[in-house]
């Protein structure tokens, strides 16, 4: 290998590893379980209405698609922090994460819940996606959205 190609080689190593630096450790396992621990501090605060978690987990831009069409931050925000919805138990599992690249990740993952929203039951079991993207140094939802299992 000539010094030129080995430079090269050097130069796409490094090129690629800073390209996939953001917010990732060096086991997309350990980022997994970062995401994992976001997603149910989310749910302890939707449960505890605590609208506050939501203005620093979601994106300036996060968008989630409910049964009443896409709703951005401010509307989640004002909404998590309402009475409009008791959530009285939950559980989340079966965590799957895809990394399309290097600074997004999209969980998915189960959810059975016991919530009411206007004296509506939530459907459960239902199946859960969650997006992020790393940006400002941080991992921060971008959307959000749940499917009613079959």
């Amino acid at each position: 290998m000539s010094v030129r190609s080995a430079a090269s080689a050097v130069a796409i190593f490094l090129a690629s590893s800073c390209a996939l630096q953001p917010g990732r450790s060096d086991d997309s396992g350990d980022l997994k379980e970062q995401l994992i621990a976001l997603e149910k501090q989310s749910w302890i605060a939707w449960q505890d209405r605590d609208g506050g978690f939501f203005e620093k987990f979601l994106a300036a831009d996060h968008v989630e698609v409910g049964s009443s069409g896409p709703a951005g931050k401010a509307s989640i925000v004002a909404f998590v922090g309402s009475p409009a919805c008791v959530v009285e138990s939950y559980s989340v599992d079966d965590f799957r994460m895809s990394r399309p690249t290097g600074d997004t990740a999209l969980l998915l993952y189960r959810v059975q819940q016991k919530t009411t929203c206007g004296g509506v039951a939530v459907p459960s079991p239902a199946w859960a996606s969650s997006w992020y993207v790393f940006r400002d140094g941080r991992w921060q939802n971008v959307a959000y959205q749940q499917s009613p299992a079959v």
